[in-house]
Parts: structure tokens; C-alpha cells; sequence
């Protein structure tokens, strides 16, 4: 253990964590040393396997612990402002995986506590703390393609009926577990949205989730946007903005295994290379590790983070409105302080 770096302790034993730990492995700024679980020797077997010091047989026990800084809720979407707002209320940081809040009420939870303990609450978005999104950002934002116009985005993996991600009971669905990264992008390059419409196909099972979605977004200044995310079909991982002179298009933009950013002008293409970092390339545990560094360097420095609290009731208060899109096949229009 180093003596300087931040300690992360697990809730879950799903195997994100078991991706975001080894991601961290030798990082000089944020260390994993503590799992919890429900079931004491899962947590037991998860710790030995990856080399973890301590486990325990609770989530509140973890909570309570001195050898724990801030904690990782990796837990199912149903559970994370519960245990996000708990894990803040004991004195923690928090990085709580996406959605960390479905609705503006659970996310103004989850900042009151922060902002009551002193501590630091952040959103599970990786890809954004990664050297080639905030190129693509710097490039869009210096003209590179005119006047953004439309952001487009998309992913979609394969998952079998039993995944929890096909399980509403535990907040399963497409547009939780994929759709906030694409909406997220339509915000980092387009603004807040000003309307949203969702439409979705539900899966045969008993208790049905939304199995694919499709979305289109507007802004106050009328950038459009769409995206669209399924839970059974092929793999894919897009993002492009067009702009009134060209078109930013970045590839496998969520895992960030490319270190490049592809600006097209007038049928050719220039390839700008993101800031070299050693955790790039077809790792794709990379992303989260610049992540986790990211926010433990902030939190042990006391510098303000890169998404901070209006950010995540910014990114909740969409979720929530395409959510109720969805339910309702109409149009919803989001609050003016959302907009701009």
C-alpha cells in the first residue's frame, strides 16, 4: 500500500469491480483495498482473488471502516442513490456507476449529502476523463467543424434474458445501462437539452424492461441529436457531431482503446492523436483507471473535480425526462434551468 494514495473500498462483487480493480492495480493515487458483500464468503473470495486486504460481510460494515476513503458503488441501478447517499452520509467520497440517480429528486439526495458530510459525490462516466474525449471537446469547440449541428451516438451489446441488466426489479433496461452514455456526449458537445423523445421496444419477459431505445434530443440553440441503445444486438460503440463544415467521428468512443480523433472536411480525413497516456491502447481497463486517478487526485488535492454537482442533477434530470418519453411515446420538454 502507498502511503499517498486513496483508499477505495468495493461495494459489490460484480464483475466491474473486478475490471476497475485491476485497472488500478500499481496506481500510485488510488488503491483498492476493501470489498463488501451480503455474503461474507463471497466477498471472502472475491478479496483473495484479486488481492484485496480486508472484507466485509455487509455494506454497512465497509461504511463504518477507518481503512476505507471513498467508496465505489457498483451495485445494481436500483441500489445506487440508496447506497450512494449512505456512503456519503458515513464521511465517504463516492464514484457511484451510471446512472447514479434515475430521477432530479434522488440526484438533489445524493448532493445535499455530499455537500452535508464535505465529502465528494461522482457520476461513473469514465470516458469523459479520457485525453481523447477532451480532444475531441478541444477540436469541436476550436471550429474544427464549423457550428456543431447534430451529435449522433450509439451502443449496443448482447446480453442473454438472464442478465440483471434484462432485470427490472434491480433498474435493468437499455436506457439505464447504456443510454447515459450517449445522452451524456449529446451534453458535453451540444449543451443541455431543451426536448427529448424516446421511443422503445420492451423484451417477453414477465416483468418487461426496454430492451432498445431510440432517442432524439434538441437543444435551445436547436443542435439536434440522436442515439440509439439495445441489450440484443451486435456490438457497437459510436459517436459522431457534424458540424456545417465537417464531422468529428470518434471510434470505440466509450472504452477509449483508439488514441485517435478523426476530423472529416470535404470527403478527407486528418487523424489527431489524443495526449499519450500508458494506460491507452486495447486495454480496456484504461479508461477506468484515468478515471479513478482522476477523481483521487481532485479529492486528495481539494481541487474541483471536472463534473461537479450541477452536473450530476443535470445528467439525472435528462435521464428522468427520457425515461418519462419513453413511458409516454411523447415529447418532454426539460426545466429552463436545464437549458442553454
Amino acid at each position: 500500500m502507498t502511503g499517498s494514495a486513496l483508499r477505495w473500498g468495493l461495494l459489490s462483487t460484480a464483475s466491474i469491480g473486478e475490471t476497475v480493480v485491476h485497472a488500478n492495480r500499481g496506481s500510485e493515487v488510488a488503491e483498492f483495498v476493501a470489498v463488501a458483500s451480503r455474503d461474507a464468503e463471497k466477498a471472502r473470495r472475491f478479496a483473495d482473488r484479486l488481492d484485496l486486504p480486508v472484507s466485509f460481510a455487509s455494506y454497512e460494515e465497509l461504511l463504518t471502516s477507518d481503512s476505507v476513503d471513498a467508496v465505489y458503488v457498483a451495485l445494481p441501478v436500483s441500489m445506487h442513490t440508496e447506497w450512494t447517499v449512505k456512503a456519503l452520509q458515513a464521511g465517504k467520497h463516492v464514484l457511484c456507476e451510471k446512472p447514479f440517480a434515475t430521477s432530479a429528486a434522488d440526484a438533489r439526495r445524493c448532493v445535499d449529502a455530499a455537500e452535508k458530510a464535505g465529502v465528494v459525490c461522482v457520476e461513473g462516466l469514465m470516458y469523459r476523463h479520457h485525453p481523447r474525449t477532451e480532444l475531441a471537446r478541444k477540436l469541436v469547440a476550436e471550429g474544427a467543424i464549423g457550428e456543431v449541428t447534430l451529435v449522433r451516438g450509439a451502443l449496443s451489446v448482447a446480453v442473454p434474458p438472464d442478465d440483471i441488466r434484462r432485470n427490472r426489479a434491480l433498474g435493468g433496461g437499455a436506457l439505464g445501462d447504456l443510454g447515459a452514455y450517449c445522452s451524456s456526449a449529446f451534453r458535453l458537445f451540444a449543451g443541455e437539452p431543451r426536448r427529448v423523445h424516446a421511443e422503445r421496444v420492451l423484451d417477453k419477459g414477465e416483468d418487461p424492461v426496454d430492451l432498445r431505445v431510440a432517442a432524439t434530443l434538441r437543444s435551445r440553440s436547436g443542435v439536434l441529436g440522436t442515439f440509439d441503445v439495445g441489450l440484443d444486438l451486435p456490438r457497437r460503440d459510436e459517436l459522431e457531431i457534424i458540424g456545417t463544415e465537417g464531422r468529428v467521428v470518434v471510434d470505440d468512443p466509450w472504452l477509449c482503446r483508439d488514441t485517435t480523433v478523426q476530423v472529416w472536411r470535404d470527403g478527407s480525413c486528418v487523424r489527431h492523436e489524443a495526449e499519450h497516456t500508458s494506460v491507452s491502447g486495447d486495454d480496456e481497463g484504461g479508461v477506468y483507471r484515468l478515471e479513478f486517478e482522476t477523481v483521487s487526485s481532485a479529492i486528495k488535492d481539494a481541487a474541483a473535480l471536472p463534473f461537479g454537482a450541477d452536473d450530476l442533477m443535470a445528467q439525472a434530470s435528462v435521464h428522468e425526462a427520457l425515461t418519462r418519453s419513453a413511458d409516454s411515446g411523447q415529447p418532454v420538454e426539460l426545466s429552463a434551468q436545464l437549458r442553454r
